[in-house]
Formats: structure tokens, sequence, C-alpha cells
């Protein structure tokens, strides 16, 4: 049976603080398995800097990676992660408890993409089935673009990011983080949060139509 296999590992782990990045990994993943709705296997630390898990659905999949995104940003994490998410199939037994001794198809061409990408200028790579090549096409340019907003910003820059995420009206995060107004718009404009918003939405609306 074919199940949407998400995996990720860490861009340029061997120069990261292995103890910072093992922490960081494990509240990224333990924050997205509350999720249960979402996942069929958890995600599962498999490597030192590598997860992954099978999700219940493809929509579900994608918000879970643009939440583990959006959650880097929040916490301010400087890492970079890169994703594949591959509707395969999956052989043995779907283990419900962790995301280990399960072979099939869909596994190992996850891993080739995975490692495919390590070659690539994009950190999201989309295939969702052969009846689904048009809106697998628009999502992984759309994450393309998506990606080239988030790497644009500095970790520095995340708090800000995230009370924009939060909130798009400028004056509220403005006094949120203690900025004047006129700073606030501005800095909105430069990071082009709107852009960012405007791309996601895209994301979701094509989402909605798979259900």
């Amino acid at each position: 049976m074919n199940y949407p296999i998400l995996m990720a590992d860490t861009i340029d782990s061997g120069i990261k603080d292995s103890n910072e990045l093992m922490h960081q990994l494990k509240i990224i993943v333990k924050s997205m398995n509350k999720q249960k709705h979402s996942l069929i296997s958890p995600l599962t630390i498999t490597l030192g800097d590598e997860f992954q898990g099978v999700c219940s659905s493809v929509p579900h999949a994608i918000l879970m990676i643009i939440s583990i995104e959006e959650m880097i940003i929040k916490n301010q994490y400087n890492i970079k992660l890169r994703y594949v998410l591959n509707f395969g199939k999956i052989e043995t037994k779907i283990n419900s408890a962790r995301a280990y001794e399960m072979l099939g198809l869909g596994l190992t061409e996850a891993r080739k993409k995975l490692n495919s990408l390590k070659t690539d200028d994009a950190r999201f790579c989309i295939s969702i089935g052969r009846n689904r090549k048009k809106s697998e096409e628009i999502l992984n340019d759309a994450f393309f673009i998506l990606q080239s907003f988030i790497d644009s910003w500095n970790v520095k820059d995340y708090e800000l990011v995230a009370a924009f995420i939060a909130n798009s009206d400028y004056k509220k995060v403005a006094e949120k983080v203690q900025l004047d107004k006129s700073s606030a718009w501005r800095r909105r404009k430069s990071l082009k949060i709107q852009e960012y918003n405007r791309v996601k939405n895209i994301i979701l609306a094509i989402l909605k139509s798979m259900k």
C-alpha cells in the first residue's frame, strides 16, 4: 500500500554543535508527534541529524513541513532542513510506535531523493503520485519560492518574522516587539512577509483541492 513518507535531514550538520542540534531536533519531533491525527508512524530520529515518519495524508504531511519551518523560526533555531515527501509503497506492517523496521520501495525512493537534494538548490522535494503531477509541479514551485523568503531571513530576524506570521497587523506587532509603527511597517515590507503569506496561501489552496 502507498503512504506519504516524510524524511528530513539537517544541512551542514557537521559544523553544528551536536548536543544543541540533537536537543533542537528532539523538540521539533516531540512537538510534531503531538499531532497524532497527522501521523500513522511518528516522526523518529533515525540518525543524529535526520528524522522520518509516515503521515496520514499528503495534505497533513505538507502542513507538517510548514509547521516545522515556522517552529524553527519561532524558536530561533540556527538550522536548515531538507525535506522529501514521497507517496510510495511500504510493504511491511506500519510501525505505529516508531518509524523503524519498515521496508518498501517508497522508503527507498524517499532516501534516494533526500540524498539527491544535497546537490540541489531546493530544500523541498514533493512527490505525491502520477495522478497528481500538476499539483506536484505547482507545490514544488511554490515551496521553492517559499524557501527563497525563509532563507533570506537571518536568525536575528526570526523573532520579528515569527511575530508577523502570528499577526499580520504591523501595528500590533510593533507593540509586541517594541518597535515604532513606521519601523514595523518598513520591516514587514523588507522581510517580504506579505509575499511569504501569499505563497503559503497558494499551497493551502492546493491542499484543499486535494481533499
